[in-house]
């Protein structure tokens, strides 16, 4: 983006978010960690507005960069000991989780000892759900952990939940400006959708079995409609197709059992990639975030076991130059 507005012809404003490490109380060598997780929280989210790119905000806006486009905050897995065992809680990540981890807001979050918690106490993201009259009496707070890891609560004071509206509100008014919020896929839509993803998932399982592996996994289509198996080699042209593609579809993939499990991919979008029960990564939903997300992803990931495939929907800005970069991976 930065390289992209200083070739612009015309004049370019770039407003960057970077740490004062004293003055927010960070480590000397956490200022990228920080902006990152800035990002992640909503609290600076990405957005480009490029006048040249049409005559819309939607075709203007551009917020890919952003984790979880589609909801009020990104989700992140919290590891916490409980009576010796680890365990995993997913979370919303929110303004105040940011924020809980710079020294310079620490005013605004107070401890709750596990023998002071109550059914009066509520989880920010839900707190900032309720209506005016329904919050009284309740206590929002976020989910940490103590030095020995262990679960912790700590309860945050009206100007830290303001400020999470604030910012919440604010990532609401980007995404419809950019056009990401839309209304439900209409039933026709998602039946038609759903045949293509079966189709594509047997002719991925009858490409194997052609070169004599075992295709009977790949056959049957998984309830949630994953694509966690490649295409083999390629005898699913045209399966995929629809009227925005241009092009044959081609799932995307991932070789899991040479995954090295950088975190790349599900730290990029979690929504579109997990990590199975062995920590390999694995494809959750193809249609998790936009094709570039899973083109970023192979690029980034150090083990290069990511492939992108072929998008379905080649509608989206810039898409020739993704489907480009994603030919080295297929």
């Amino acid at each position: 983006g930065f390289i992209e507005g200083l070739l612009a012809r015309r004049p370019a404003l770039f407003n960057l978010y970077t740490s004062c490490q004293p003055e927010h109380g960070i480590g000397d060598d956490m200022g990228a960690h920080q902006a990152k997780l800035a990002v992640e929280s909503r609290a600076y989210p990405l957005f480009r507005y490029d006048p040249d790119k049409g005559k819309t905000p939607a075709e203007c806006f551009d917020l890919s960069g952003n984790p979880e486009l589609d909801a009020d905050w990104p989700s992140y897995s919290l590891r916490y000991l409980k009576n010796g065992r680890e365990m995993t809680m997913e979370l919303p990540l929110t303004f105040a989780d940011f924020a809980m981890s710079e020294n310079r807001f620490r005013k605004h979050f107070r401890m709750a000892p596990p023998d002071t918690w109550n059914d009066k106490m509520v989880p920010l993201h839900e707190f900032l759900d309720l209506e005016s009259d329904d919050r009284e009496g309740r206590f929002p707070y976020i989910w940490t952990v103590d030095r020995k890891n262990q679960l912790s609560r700590l309860l945050v004071d009206e100007s830290m939940v303001r400020s999470s509206e604030d910012r919440r509100d604010f990532w609401t008014m980007l995404r419809s400006l950019g056009g990401v919020d839309k209304k439900d896929a209409p039933i026709a839509e998602i039946e038609e959708r759903v045949r293509r993803d079966v189709v594509q998932k047997i002719a991925s399982g009858l490409a194997r079995f052609a070169n004599g592996e075992d295709a009977g996994a790949e056959l049957l289509v998984p309830e949630t409609g994953r694509a966690e198996g490649a295409p083999g080699n390629g005898l699913d042209s045209g399966a995929g197709g629809d009227a925005t593609s241009g092009g044959d579809y081609m799932a995307p993939w991932i070789d899991s059992d040479d995954c090295t499990a950088c975190d790349e991919c599900t730290r990029l979008n979690p929504a579109i990639f997990e990590y199975n029960a062995n920590k390999q990564a694995v494809i959750k939903n193809p249609d998790g975030g936009p094709y570039s997300d899973i083109v970023k992803a192979a690029e980034k990931c150090t083990a290069q076991v990511i492939h992108p495939g072929l998008p379905r929907d080649r509608s989206a800005v810039d898409i020739d130059k993704w489907i480009a970069r994603a030919e080295k991976f297929n």
